[in-house]
This record gives C-alpha cells, structure tokens and sequence, in this order.
C-alpha cells in the first residue's frame, strides 16, 4: 500500500551531528548513516524535496573548542569544516542508496562542493536532489540553528524540521526532573519568552519575522521523519502567535 503524498512539500532538516556519531558522541557510526539515509530515502519517494542542514558536534565543537583557550573565529571556522565532512559522509551514503544529492558549501571549496548559490540550490531541489548545506553560514558567531533557519527561508520550505534525541520541546530537562512538562505547540513569542531554547534565539527570531513554522521531534523513533513531513501529530509545533 502507497503511503499518501507529503504534507509539507519543501522541507529543511536540521539536525546535530552527534546524531552521526559513535555511543560516545564522536566520529561517524556508520550504521546511524545508513538509518537515516534509508529514511531521507523515503521521505524523497514520498515526493519531497529535502534540504538538509547537519551540526558537526561529532568532530568538533567551536564552542568547547573557546573555553580551552582558542580563538572563537578559528574555534567557529573549524567547527564549520566539520560540518563539511558530515554532510560528505551524508552524501556519500545517500548516493549508495541511489538517491541523487549536491553538498553546497557556504566556505568555498571548488574539489569538494558546490558554493551555495540560492539559484543554484532551488534549482537542484525543482529537479529532484536532496541538497545538503554545509559550513553553516560561512561566517563566524552564528550557529548551524541560524543557518538552517536561513537557508530554510531562502529556499522557501515550508517547515524547518529541527530533529533532537527527545520527543519535543519540554519546560525542563526531561532527563533530569521526570515532571517536565512537554509542550503540543508554542508561539514563537512563548519560546524566546521562557528560553526554551528550541533553537537559538537568532533561529527562532527569524522564523517568527518569516512566519516559518518550526516542528521539534525526536529522530531516534523509527518512521519519525516521514511522520513529520506527513503532517502527523508528532513532537512540538512552534508557529506564529
């Protein structure tokens, strides 16, 4: 039996690269690759056109790299390198699948990807690629939230899916107090108010000007993507107010 069509017919997927790592964080797994490549797959057959947006936690992260003493520009330029080899893994393993994919970096690179041009990349979407964004916005200080909320605007998505390892945005930590309180939906005005960090403020802040909503789910459920972009009722909606 045929699943339906999409219900969000652009999609941008953001998501950390700890996802990709090994159970200590770091580095690549390859059978998490292999996963989530079977399901973006999937979600390609259903007739979606994919952006995809991928941290790079999993190899380096710029923010940690600061408190040891570095630099924050250099700390920030190498966190989006990282990015760059997530996002060729990803292609990679999506290509193995047969799924046609183009990495568009924001760090010119000629011998690896292509430079993110927004033409260019609304144009491999019309025909069908998943593309994939790589080092974030090119520019230090902002962070692979803010570039996914950014590209998602340029390429004009209808959702910017932000995947986590919880089931949605909570008024607390989940795992350390049990009572936390997960949340159906949230205006964007509710989750900069209460810093619930669904994104960063500058991400959400941005959405809210655009009016892109924002669906915060949990990738480690089976099936979780194709739910989203199915439109079930899945995760934390965050829309206008």
């Amino acid at each position: 039996m045929a699943l339906p069509g999409p219900h969000y017919k652009r999609i941008l997927l953001k998501f950390s690269g700890e996802i990709l790592g090994t159970n200590g964080g770091g580095g690549l797994d390859f059978n998490a690759l292999k996963a989530f490549s079977r399901e973006i797959a999937e979600v390609k057959e259903l007739g979606a056109e994919i952006g995809l947006v991928i941290g790079g936690g999993n190899i380096l992260r710029g923010s940690s790299t600061v408190e040891s003493g570095m630099d924050r520009v250099n700390a920030d330029y190498m966190g989006m390198l990282a990015t760059v080899i997530n996002a060729l893994a990803v292609q990679a393993t999506l290509e193995h699948r047969g799924v046609d994919t183009r990495v568009l970096t924001a760090i010119e690179m000629p011998p690896v990807a292509e430079p993110y041009i927004r033409r260019r990349a609304l144009r491999h979407l019309e025909k069908g690629r998943v593309v994939i964004f790589a080092a974030g916005t090119g520019n230090p200080f902002f962070t692979t939230d803010t570039a996914a909320a950014l590209r998602a605007n340029e390429i004009g998505a209808d959702i910017l899916l932000k995947a986590t390892n919880v089931d949605g945005v909570y008024d607390s930590d989940p795992k350390t107090n049990k009572r936390a309180k997960r949340y159906d939906q949230l205006t964007f005005t509710e989750a900069l108010a209460k810093n619930l960090r669904v994104m960063d403020a500058t991400a959400v802040s941005l959405c809210r000007e655009s009016g892109l909503p924002i669906l915060v789910f949990n990738l480690g459920q089976s099936g979780s993507i194709i739910s989203a972009v199915q439109g079930d009722p899945i995760g934390t909606i965050v829309r206008g107010d």
